[in-house]
């Protein structure tokens, strides 16, 4: 009896096992399982934190990868020169312009561009490392910036006849003391170096690079600068369809390279968990059994769990050119944040997703890495750095370039 019990136990905590696994699988049915087509070769997951320089992080990671396909080497370069350079050159642009231009935390990938042609570049741990100088472990812009702002607004606004050049002598003390100060030499694997011979040395041309973007109020197959405030620059896009802003960046992959890509990603189906769907409102509700009304005042997390709920059968949108124009032109596709393309996965559904770096630390069920669909960059791209050679052959041709 005691045997036959026993085994009568063993059976129903089998059972009640089996329907646990069970319900789970039912539960996770939707949750998307990647199988990688193209990986390529990245620098290490880092974390801009407290700080709106995703701009520059993402940029960053594209040169190193760049310098890797092209060298082998692996560099991690300093995320704080290139804030100390560019910080000072968009004060000296809002002085200029008298405070009728933004001072700001963002930029663009042509900020990391203009530094690294004017003043050089240099390998991290040469300056203090981020936050190290206000005791902080990671970047926090918070204090810096409530410094950094007034500053600016009271030189820009001033009603001096005439400026002295001292604004910049304690603009710099600022910068330097909590970025640290920009090394002129330095010495890097037994070798000295200026920031720009460490540029000279990295076996990559400056010149190689250019931004791609894709909106019908410029007339396609010429360059415009893409009008958005951390655009402070006015870099030059070349403005392609959209079919083949698309057809640049998977090109760019097949052939090894990656995309140092800048878009929209305050959309509800860009998940903190390292997922991106361009999610069909209108589809998505009769999915879930809501109405419009009820779903578009779900808070971000309730609409989030929805989503995740549904993965990867979340219905998406068809992206065309004409909707990208009419979100850019509505403030609905804004310029939010920088983040690195370097691979192509698809999902048990074979829906394709690009494998995307972002610089928010190892967060998210895939460790930083952000698995975003075709659809979502092709509908919220709003610009992208890319190395001239991969582009197709018959679009470089179009461009001139």
């Amino acid at each position: 009896m005691k045997k036959i019990f026993t085994l009568a136990l063993v059976a129903m905590v089998a059972l009640s096992a089996s329907a646990a696994k069970k319900k789970g699988a039912e539960k996770n049915a939707n949750k998307p399982v990647f199988t990688t087509i193209k990986e390529n070769p990245i620098t290490s997951i880092k974390d801009q934190n407290r700080s709106g320089t995703c701009w520059n992080y993402s940029t960053l990671s594209f040169f190193e990868a760049e310098v890797l396909k092209a060298t082998g080497k692996t560099y991690n370069f300093d995320e704080s020169f290139v804030e100390n350079k560019t910080y000072m050159d968009r004060a000296i642009q809002v002085v200029r312009y008298h405070g009728d231009c933004q001072f700001a935390q963002g930029g663009s990938s042509e900020d990391v561009l203009a530094t690294m042609k004017t003043h050089g570049i240099i390998p991290e741990g040469i300056m203090p490392f981020a936050g190290s100088l206000y005791g902080d472990s990671l970047n926090n812009f918070n204090e810096f910036f409530s410094l950094l702002e007034p500053y600016v607004a009271a030189v820009a606004k001033s009603d001096s006849k005439k400026l002295s050049t001292q604004w910049k002598v304690g603009f710099q003390g600022i910068l330097d003391a909590y970025l640290g100060k920009c090394p002129e030499k330095f010495t890097f694997e037994g070798k000295e170096y200026t920031p720009k011979s460490f540029m000279a040395s990295l076996g990559i041309n400056l010149d190689d690079y250019v931004s791609i973007t894709s909106y019908t109020h410029h007339p396609f197959y010429t360059t415009f600068a893409v009008e958005v405030q951390d655009n402070w620059r006015f870099p030059q896009s070349y403005n392609v369809p959209m079919d083949e802003m698309m057809r640049i960046i998977d090109n760019a992959i097949d052939n090894g390279y990656t995309v140092a890509w800048g878009g929209d990603v305050s959309e509800p189906g860009f998940t903190r968990d390292g997922l991106a769907y361009a999610i069909d409102n209108k589809a998505a509700v009769s999915l879930t059994g809501s109405d419009m009304a009820k779903w578009l005042r779900l808070e971000p997390a309730k609409k989030a769990n929805v989503i995740d709920s549904l993965g990867c059968t979340v219905p998406e949108i068809v992206a065309t050119q004409q909707l990208r124009q009419e979100r850019f032109d509505n403030w609905e596709l804004t310029d939010d944040h920088g983040m690195l393309i370097y691979g192509v996965a698809k999902d048990q559904k074979g829906k394709e997703y690009y494998m995307v770096k972002n610089s928010w630390g190892e967060t998210g069920k895939y460790k930083g890495i952000w698995y975003m669909t075709k659809t979502y960059i092709a509908a919220n791209t709003m610009d992208f750095l890319i190395n001239k050679n991969a582009i197709p052959a018959d679009i470089r041709k179009k461009l001139g370039i």
